[in-house]
């Protein structure tokens, strides 16, 4: 059985490459937006941005590692403003990313002017990396007692030499992963022992205002290597006595514990989930856990959570960083750039679009050029129609800014409005039958004919129940299985209305021209009729001239033992069957669903449908 096409989807890519800065591919409902290499999507789906360092002016989120030490005790912090992401990888291993990575400048593709297409370079970040041991522990991300809060807290506040205060770190991955002793006789001695290993990798970078000519970028990258250097010396002894803190909205979580020699009551929930009934559940999008109220609370306005089970939620960007409570999504922040203006990261401040260019979206981060040399009659411009054009186009047709004239659209593209620099491409397998094409519903599809056999089926004409397109031919092929013969009916056909048959329907035994037939039409009927085949097997063409169109024909046809020709010979000729206006909208309004009841009650293998009323 064949089913066609009816044109739903729009071919978002053809209408200026979907509003996308690089590249766009078209998926059935949507599109997506592409970005070469070395680049990432925007936020807004359709600008590309390197994948940090092209927010200039902005300033990233950052992680901040403090180490204090009181006597011979290390005290060692790392505080997450925002941007943090916890991951729970199974029961005994997570990872906590706590700021956002630099993107080592390498070579990029270039632009048209020869830049690259996503800003400026940077130095080498310092990265740096440590790995640290704690026997008999396992890794749990839980809030940190009050008491011994309540000490660090303290212990930090007396002071003493610090061997790391407030280093401002660009990004710090922690993993945390805890195993069975691996093998041998103390294995199996100690069954229950653990080896939990945390793994810290650090990137910083060097800031271009610390270098001057007493301490060039060599000596400020010493500098930093030699302070991140004695931080993690520290953090190795902080971690050892249990004082390592990650601080998330707020909230202090060990990374680590001893296990336990008494039986423990029942487990808690992991972090970033909360406990509902006998079930853990993981906070929602637009969530976080909050410790010390210990479950999940909405995001506060101007901040926004996309992933679930997460200990914090990230600040919204720009000048006006607020947005409703308990968004998923940074695209729900207040203070985008409105249609017209554009900035680095689509949020205030925002600059109007600058003459010559134009945006219609909110949100974005660039200014789309009109093209051709064309200026327009002020800034802010919001869509190519502010543009100067020589002429204005007419639905149908598109602004050609190479030659300054109106381009009628392509066969299989189209295009509604007027004034415009492009033309929209027909959805999925769909054309139109001439070009200047003003309408998405004159695009077609012209797939039809196929080889039939089943017990049921129908045939139908191209781009049914649009109207069908111009010069096409469909031949269909119906192979009963042995033994059966074919019933057709014929609900309603509609053929252009003219004195010369130029769409012809007919239904005849092969190819051949004198070939017994046992349907032809070139005329619309509005009224039912049922048939049977002349012969066992049926060979369908539709044919179509070069200038008509209309809504054409869906006509379903069944199979019958052929024990039982002569009673239904009798039932279609029966005049009554067609007679009642009611016996009509039958046939029309619930036809398959009847016929096919009267194919099974004739096969033998199920009654009759009450509906066919025969």
């Amino acid at each position: 059985m064949l089913v066609n096409y009816i044109p739903a989807d729009i071919d978002e890519c053809s209408i200026n490459r979907g509003g996308c800065k690089f590249g766009c591919i078209n998926t059935a409902g949507s599109y997506e937006c592409t970005c070469p290499a070395g680049c990432k999507l925007h936020w807004n789906k359709k600008d590309c941005i390197e994948m940090v360092i092209c927010l200039a002016g902005a300033i990233p989120p950052r992680a901040t590692l403090s180490c204090n030490k009181n006597g011979k005790k290390d005290s060692c912090s790392l505080t997450c403003a925002s941007k943090a992401r916890f991951l729970p990888e199974s029961d005994n291993t997570y990872t906590v990313s706590c700021g956002t990575p630099i993107l080592q400048q390498g070579p990029l593709p270039r632009s048209s002017n020869g830049s690259h297409p996503c800003v400026e370079t940077v130095t080498t970040p310092i990265k740096q990396k440590a790995s640290f041991k704690i026997k008999d522990a396992k890794c749990h991300l839980h809030p940190r007692m009050k008491g011994k809060q309540d000490e660090m807290i303290r212990n930090s506040a007396l002071g003493g030499p610090a061997s790391c205060s407030d280093c401002q770190v660009t990004f710090v991955n922690l993993k945390c992963d805890s195993s069975k002793k691996g093998k041998g006789r103390r294995a199996r001695n100690s069954p229950n022992k653990e080896v939990t290993r945390i793994t810290l990798e650090f990137e910083a970078e060097i800031k271009p205002e610390e270098i001057t000519a007493n301490c060039n970028l060599n000596c400020v990258r010493q500098k930093v290597e030699k302070k991140l250097k004695s931080a993690i010396k520290a953090l190795k002894k902080s971690i050892n006595q249990e004082r390592f803190l990650i601080r998330f909205s707020g909230m202090e979580y060990e990374v680590a514990r001893k296990l336990s020699m008494t039986p423990e009551r029942q487990e808690s929930c992991g972090p970033g989930q909360q406990r509902l009934g006998s079930k853990c559940v993981s906070c929602l999008q637009g969530t976080y856990y909050h410790g010390q109220m210990e479950q999940c609370v909405p995001c506060p306005p101007g901040t926004y959570q996309e992933k679930e089970g997460q200990l914090s939620c990230d600040l919204c960007p720009g000048s006006d960083g607020y947005g409703p409570a308990g968004a998923t999504n940074i695209s729900t922040c207040a203070g985008q750039c409105p249609p017209g203006q554009y900035s680095v990261d689509g949020f205030k401040p925002c600059q109007p679009c600058p003459r010559g260019t134009y945006q219609p979206e909110a949100g974005r981060a660039l200014c789309f050029h009109c093209g051709g040399g064309l200026n327009t009659k002020h800034d802010g411009a919001f869509s190519f129609q502010d543009c100067d054009t020589k002429v204005q186009c007419s639905p149908g047709h598109y602004y050609n800014t190479t030659v300054h004239r109106c381009i009628r659209c392509a066969i299989g593209t189209y295009q509604p409005d007027f004034r415009q620099n492009y033309c929209i491409t027909c959805p999925g397998n769909t054309t139109t039958d001439f070009d200047g094409s003003t309408s998405v519903s004159q695009c077609k599809n012209r797939q039809c004919g196929g080889e039939l056999g089943e017990y049921t089926g129908y045939i139908e004409s191209p781009n049914y129940p649009g109207n069908y397109p111009a010069n096409v031919e469909c031949t269909w092929n119906i192979n009963p299985p042995p033994k059966r013969k074919i019933l057709i009916v014929v609900p309603e056909i509609f053929l252009p209305s003219e004195d010369e048959c130029g769409d012809v329907l007919v239904m005849r035994k092969n190819s051949s021209p004198s070939s017994i037939t046992t349907y032809e039409t070139c005329q619309t009927y509005e009224r039912p009729i049922a048939f049977t085949a002349r012969s066992r097997k049926l060979w369908i063409n539709f044919k179509t001239s070069e200038g008509n169109s209309a809504r054409g024909f869906q006509i379903p046809y069944v199979t019958y033992d052929e024990d039982y020709e002569q009673l239904v010979e009798d039932i279609v000729r029966d005049g009554r069957l067609y007679a009642s206006e009611n016996h009509q909208e039958i046939l029309k309004a619930r036809l398959f669903s009847c016929i096919t009841g009267v194919g099974y009650l004739l096969s033998g293998r199920a009654q009759c449908s009450h509906e066919f009323p025969l």
